[in-house]
């Protein structure tokens, strides 16, 4: 997604327009601010529990919604923003779905670059896929968009050794940043300080795939690039691969909140229950 802070002008590549959002779609600057509203709202009548840590600092925290009776899982969910905007309160209203299904969901923050590096994040969300493991019992669904994408994938990698992925029931990288190179030729590296070493460990696609189901989802209308990079990482993982019609980078994710859209058959149907 596109977000994040400005530091100065810096010239304009073919890889940010490659990565460019907001310009390509109608009304693009305007998301933000109604998710935010969207969130405020639905959050004001969910049954669950805010501001819970899982590390050290205070955006190393996560809510959980919660479903009417015994949660039959949990989603996590990983929010986008290029790895340098938002936190977990713009999305609270996509929990909507797999609540009304029977799963919690957790929606961690995470602390954003240039503050930290991806790989320090990529860090942050095993330790609050361990958090929420803890609290809640049963199969985990690791999900996110964008740089959450990237992030639920990186779940999966081998040096990763996530703890807890005998319990993850499947990865759903909604959008993701699969190869992350193609960034160190961007304005916005400014921010993240991807270095050319950083930027191949750090690709979820230049990993063997990991051993618990992967269905990666995109917009048909996306940018070109996230659209070959959703491909490229579903190919490579010899993943299931989602085109979703008519859906752009920002209404891609409307689905979730919807419980019986594919979106959610995709993160719900398919269970596996790991030790």
């Amino acid at each position: 997604m596109q977000g994040g802070r400005r530091k100065g002008r810096m010239p304009v590549t073919g890889w940010d327009a490659a990565f460019a959002n907001a310009a390509h779609i109608p009304g693009g600057e305007s998301y933000p601010a109604r998710w935010a509203a969207a969130a405020e709202a639905w959050r004001a009548g969910a049954r669950g529990l805010v501001d819970l840590p899982y590390g050290a600092g205070g955006r190393a925290r996560f809510d959980l919604f919660l479903p009417a009776g015994e949660a039959r899982g949990t989603v996590v969910f990983v929010h986008g923003g290029y790895w340098r905007a938002f936190g977990r309160e713009v999305w609270s209203h996509l929990a909507a779905g797999p609540v009304a299904r029977g799963w919690a969901v957790a929606m961690p923050s995470y602390d954003l670059c240039p503050d930290v590096r991806i790989a320090a994040i990529t860090r942050q969300i095993s330790q609050a896929v361990q958090a929420v493991a803890a609290r809640v019992p049963g199969p985990l669904v690791l999900t996110g968009h964008s740089a959450g994408g990237h992030l639920v994938a990186r779940m999966g990698c081998a040096d990763v050794a996530l703890p807890v992925i005998g319990r993850v029931a499947r990865i759903v990288p909604i959008s993701p940043v699969a190869d992350l190179r193609p960034l160190v030729g961007t304005g916005m590296n400014r921010d993240l300080r991807l270095d050319a070493t950083e930027a191949a460990a750090e690709s979820p696609a230049l990993w063997p795939a990991p051993g618990v189901p992967v269905h990666v989802w995109v917009g048909a209308l996306e940018r070109p690039v996230f659209v070959e990079q959703a491909a490229m990482l579903a190919r490579v993982w010899e993943a299931r691969l989602t085109v979703a019609a008519g859906r752009h980078h920002f209404d891609v994710i409307e689905e979730m909140a919807v419980p019986e859209s594919g979106l959610c058959a995709a993160l719900l149907e398919e269970r596996r229950i790991g030790g």
